[in-house]
């Protein structure tokens, strides 16, 4: 199983959020590229970054962290927060950016998501954000009336990267990932990796979702709160 350390931006700085209230921010640094390097001194080959700004304002905001975390690391890199045309995928795939990860644009607009993804092979992840089951879009703002796992079996034949499969209820608070929820999402898209993410707090979640099967798993508060060694969790992950 793959491990994706989490920095999440916004004016510039490294913060997370609780259940994706912008509201309830809490701020761990102001060089997100220093954060970066100590996840690739730790041993992770990964980063999932999210331009927390971008999300909520429908273009990328972040880019010059973004832009220094490329700098300071060799890691496969996966952004996401306020990617909705082909444009803006060009321009961040030049930029180095590994993958991309797209959530509102692609469920408010399937039919073009689905085109895209055939344009790009395997460098873009459908985002799905769930509130007890159902799609959540424009930054967590609005929930819609579609399920998440059946948006994700509609998709799963084109050639994406991945599915960041994430619980809303869960994220942030640090009392463990919603695994049955997971693995189910996982089970419906057969061999297309989905990456777990919201709640992981300790070694024993991280174990729990690769023993159900999951490809990947994100995770944010624990490693700055201390909850988990990153280190170890690579170590398990990969073993």
């Amino acid at each position: 199983m793959e491990i994706w350390p989490a920095i999440d931006l916004r004016g510039g700085r490294c913060v997370r959020l609780r259940q994706g209230d912008y509201a309830q921010e809490t701020v761990y640094g102001d060089n997100p590229a220093s954060v970066a390097r100590t996840f690739a001194h730790a041993g992770a080959s990964r980063l999932h970054v999210v331009d927390l700004d971008g999300a909520r304002e429908g273009d990328p905001v972040n880019l010059p962290a973004v832009q220094e975390i490329l700098e300071a690391v060799d890691m496969v890199v996966e952004l996401g927060g306020g990617i909705r045309d082909e444009q803006a995928i060009e321009e961040l795939l030049e930029f180095g950016i590994g993958r991309l990860v797209l959530g509102t644009s692609a469920i408010k607009h399937t039919d073009w998501f689905a085109a895209i993804v055939e344009r790009f092979p395997r460098r873009l992840v459908l985002g799905i954000d769930a509130r007890d089951g159902f799609v959540a879009t424009d930054g967590w703002l609005e929930t819609s009336s579609t399920n998440a796992v059946e948006l994700a079996e509609r998709l799963a034949d084109k050639p994406l990267a991945a599915i960041v499969y994430t619980d809303i209820a869960t994220d942030g608070m640090m009392q463990g990932p919603n695994v049955r929820a997971m693995a189910e999402m996982q089970h419906a898209v057969g061999a297309l990796p989905v990456v777990a993410s919201g709640g992981v707090t300790t070694l024993d979640d991280v174990r729990r979702l690769k023993e159900a099967g999951l490809a990947a798993c994100i995770i944010g508060r624990a490693l700055y709160e201390g909850t988990i060694d990153l280190a170890e969790a690579v170590r398990l992950a990969e073993v």
